[in-house]
């Protein structure tokens, strides 16, 4: 059966007798013109394999199952869903379903080649689950995510933004990203307390290696840890005035204000 002839999502739900999770951080997206425009937004996949985490009643599986992509994997924690999302299977092959945490799998062991990331990431492990792609050993061609609203501003912060830390330095420093759709509360089953937006991330080409992230994330974890000090004192512990005059940033500045580039010559130095 095609998801086009399908029966809607909250009849589905209601077949099923599937309410969402609050441990789990669930809320469902059941508008398929929604779930559409943002696989719309994350395409084209030209065939390529894409990953859904969290898919729960399926909305952005049908618009995924309808766009070009490959092989749909599919990687959901909450058991309750797996006989729901198994109706979505038309035994073409395309379909694969991992019942499990998406913080524990390991995405080359599911996927070959290059592959896109598009999900309606559980809040509770939407922060998490973006510095593993970002800057753990798999790394998707492309990621398409939503967050709330105000998680998603902290990815695209600028320098001297309210919004600007530790999670815009790695993000930025890892991928291009972008803002592509606002949602507001109402357009989710259940409502949460706050809007959402949808990012897409392009992996950079000149992403840092493994051992400079891990420094970065020592580094932006020390300066945003004591935001209000200069760099001087947030950074005493790894070189302090020393390190900043190293990677010629001024060591009276605080975090909020250094760049992108600034924070990785200081990760180089440590």
């Amino acid at each position: 059966m095609s998801p086009t002839d399908l029966p809607s999502l909250r009849a589905t739900l209601d077949a099923h007798g599937l309410m969402a999770k609050k441990s789990f951080g669930q809320h469902f997206l059941l508008d398929l013109n929604v779930t559409r425009k943002i696989v719309r937004l994350a395409g084209p996949f030209e065939g390529r394999a894409v990953i859904e985490v969290g898919p729960g009643p399926g909305g952005l599986t049908r618009a995924l199952l309808e766009s070009d992509a490959g092989r749909v994997v599919l990687v959901e924690k909450d058991a309750r869903f797996i006989p729901l999302l198994s109706e979505l299977d038309d035994g073409a092959g395309r379909l694969a379903i991992i019942e499990g945490d998406a913080l524990k799998v390991r995405e080359a062991d599911l996927v070959e080649g290059p592959t896109h990331l598009v999900s309606n990431l559980p809040y509770n492990v939407g922060t998490p689950l973006l510095i593993k792609w970002l800057t753990g050993p798999w790394t998707p061609c492309a990621l398409t995510l939503m967050f709330q609203k105000e998680v998603a501003e902290r990815i695209v912060a600028a320098p001297g933004d309210d919004d600007y830390g530790r999670l815009a330095v790695i993000a930025q420093a890892t991928a291009e990203a972008r803002i592509v759709m606002h949602l507001p509360a109402a357009a989710f089953t259940p409502p949460p307390k706050v809007a959402s937006a949808v990012v897409h991330l392009v992996p950079r080409a000149d992403r840092p290696p493994a051992d400079l992230l891990k420094r970065l994330e020592r580094v932006t974890a020390a300066a945003f840890g004591q935001r209000r000090k200069m760099l001087r004192s947030s950074l005493k512990a790894l070189g302090g005035a020393g390190l900043c005059e190293r990677a010629g940033v001024d060591p009276d500045a605080r975090a909020e204000t250094v760049d992108v580039a600034g924070f990785l010559r200081l990760a180089q130095e440590v």
